[in-house]
């Protein structure tokens, strides 16, 4: 499970550290990069991804797995998509910690829903724009990779307005991943363990 580090207010401009390609368009991009990854990933898994034009819940996409059969319902998860240069996640670590660049991201994973329940998706990419991917005859390589987090029920302290997280470094978000994700959505199971 994730769990709440309080960081209190302290924050910086997000961008103003990386060697971008174009400044004024960094963040649009790393928005592109993470989107194409988990597109990747959600077809890889037999699964669609669908974009939400309006974030008004705090959510980006919808990761669908089709039914089974014609009387059987779809599977799907919401995802909260970030894209950070700030950490690189070290994996003999338990966790790494993400910080929320405003309180209501941070709201909209914690509240309880019903259906469909809803995932923190964060990638992590170099400082540097120009290696956040490579491509060989094997195929197109990404710099770095995604994790997930489930955080419905966290706490976070009155007043912290960009709380942070803990992102289990296990949690990587790959194809079994959403797979294993989904099938617990389908049992009702706990996203958590």
């Amino acid at each position: 499970m994730a769990e709440l580090v309080d960081a209190g207010g302290v924050g910086r401009q997000r961008t103003n550290h990386i060697e971008a390609v174009d400044p004024t368009t960094v963040t649009d991009m790393m928005e592109q990069l993470q989107q194409g990854y988990m597109a990747s990933v959600a077809a890889t898994a037999g699964c669609t991804m669908e974009l939400i034009s309006k974030d008004k819940w705090g959510v980006d996409a919808q990761l669908i797995r089709p039914p089974r059969s014609a009387l059987d319902q779809e599977t799907m998860i919401f995802a909260q998509l970030k894209c950070t240069t700030q950490t690189v996640p070290d994996p003999t670590k338990e966790f790494f910690s993400y910080q929320f660049s405003k309180r209501q991201y941070f709201d909209h994973m914690v509240k309880i829903r019903s259906y469909p329940k809803a995932i923190l998706i964060v990638m992590t990419v170099p400082q540097q724009q120009r290696e956040w991917t490579q491509v060989t005859h094997d195929g197109l390589w990404t710099r770095r990779c995604c994790y997930w987090a489930y955080l419905e029920g966290v706490e976070a302290k009155e007043g912290v307005q960009k709380p942070s997280v803990r992102i289990p470094t296990k949690n990587i978000m790959d194809a079994s991943a959403l797979g294993e994700i989904l099938d617990k959505v389908d049992r009702g199971e706990s996203l958590n363990g």
